[in-house]
């Protein structure tokens, strides 16, 4: 079925071949397939010529109680995932600012969270795997049998082939509340110096404030967490100890207009949102929905950016250039008065990968509407990004070029190679495989 296909940032658009999964017969002819779960990667990794929804794949396989390992097919969303093993006492071991992507999207994105620097990403817990290659075979994986397959498809944008199962461990909770601490910073060091005092908190992320200058530059809310133990709940959270969420939404029902995000709307929301929070310090135990998917209560939130869409700009920085870097690319970012309701600021521990995003240091993720002259400041940022030794996420990326691709991602060439050998034909292969020269 042909259709008009975008991912959750509406940038960009294209025309595609959309196909329901029901295995490798249906990829017999043509080229350039790529799996697509809930389509919530920013960017062009799951836009193709020919799009394989693997949505209907959606059955959990085994959940072992007792030990917190669970099996199910790529389709399952973490949300769906969160509905069965919190009331059990588990939790994803790693997961992303949303609950709404599938378990075959967290390995092929090898996901990251607020805890990178103590449990890694999501690949990590990934025991196995099912894959069914660009020769239509069907292969276990694991780290012991198939190292360079295991590794290759953990973060490989889909391009090993369709992941069709998924088993990993999950993390052990007495509730399903977090007990979280969340302190103001006066400026872009004081943030550094936080994140590196409370680096033993098992999450921790900022918000920046990316327009103020001055005095206060890169002034932000630090926030960390860990777990609660049931004696912290209160009278109310002790009556639904292991409760998934509330359900509540609200829905942004229509593109707002393009005037509507300007310099002086987000500067006026970065100033509420710093100075709401009076005191220093705050201590609160709160819902893990709250904590970790703020967002995911606002149905269709990307429709505030408007019709034209938006770009989420995501680089990390080497532990020794950081805030070097962030002080570059924050006044850079101040100056062109472009600024971003979401500036998200984390840091990363090592990460040894072929094309996994992280690496140790920090992270910023910066949401930028489409609009005139935006991709050549992009550009402009990204030469930054790479002088310095950094590099761009590839499941937000949808326009960096393919030289900054190799300079960033050290491996990016055993990479290629391996890519070469298992898919000579480029059976499978997406928009941005081939803007990055990776598959022809």
């Amino acid at each position: 079925m042909n259709r008009k296909v975008t991912n959750w940032n509406n940038f960009p658009q294209r025309d595609a071949n959309l196909i329901k999964w029901q295995g490798s017969e249906q990829l017999t002819e043509g080229r350039n397939y790529i799996a697509r779960g809930m389509g919530r990667c920013y960017g062009d990794a799951a836009l193709s010529d020919n799009i394989v929804s693997m949505l209907e794949q959606n059955l959990f396989i085994e959940f072992d109680r007792q030990k917190g390992i669970l099996e199910c097919q790529a389709g399952v969303t973490l949300s769906e995932i969160l509905e069965v093993i919190v009331p059990a006492g588990w939790f994803l071991p790693v997961t992303p600012g949303t609950k709404f992507i599938t378990v075959g999207g967290a390995l092929a994105s090898d996901v990251h969270g607020k805890n990178h620097h103590v449990d890694g990403c999501f690949g990590d817990h990934v025991t196995s795997f099912q894959l069914q290659t660009p020769q239509g075979d069907l292969i276990t994986c694991t780290e012991e049998l198939t190292p360079e397959l295991f590794h290759a498809t953990r973060g490989g944008m889909g391009l090993t082939g369709i992941i069709t199962t998924v088993r990993f461990n999950l993390k052990k909770i007495e509730t399903s509340y977090i007990s979280k601490q969340q302190i103001k910073a006066r400026d872009l060091s004081e943030i550094i110096a936080l994140f590196d005092q409370y680096k033993s908190y098992t999450y921790s992320m900022a918000w920046i404030d990316c327009l103020k200058g001055g005095k206060g530059f890169g002034r932000s809310l630090m926030m960390m967490g860990e777990h609660a133990t049931p004696d912290e709940l209160n009278a109310s959270q002790k009556k639904s100890v292991l409760t998934t969420g509330s359900g509540k939404k609200i829905n942004m029902p229509f593109n707002l207009p393009g005037f509507a995000l300007n310099p002086l709307s987000i500067k006026a929301f970065n100033f509420l949102y710093y100075n709401k929070q009076r005191s220093r310090e705050l201590k609160s135990v709160d819902h893990y929905d709250g904590f970790f998917y703020p967002l995911d209560a606002i149905l269709h939130w990307n429709r505030m950016y408007g019709k034209r869409g938006f770009i989420q700009y995501q680089f990390v920085l080497p532990i020794e250039e950081s805030e070097k870097g962030l002080r570059v690319i924050l006044e850079s970012i101040r100056k062109k008065g472009w600024g971003s309701f979401l500036a998200v600021l984390k840091l990363f521990g090592n990460q040894p990968s072929y094309i996994s995003f992280p690496m140790e240091g920090y992270t910023l993720a910066l949401d930028f509407p489409m609009k005139k002259g935006l991709l050549p400041f992009l550009d402009e940022l990204d030469k930054i990004v790479h002088d310095l030794g950094g590099r761009i996420y590839l499941s937000k990326d949808a326009r960096m070029k393919p030289e900054r691709f190799l300079q960033g991602y050290a491996n990016s060439s055993p990479f290629l190679e391996f890519i070469s050998e298992l898919n000579p034909e480029g059976k499978f292969g997406s928009d941005l495989s081939k803007r990055l020269s990776i598959t022809s």
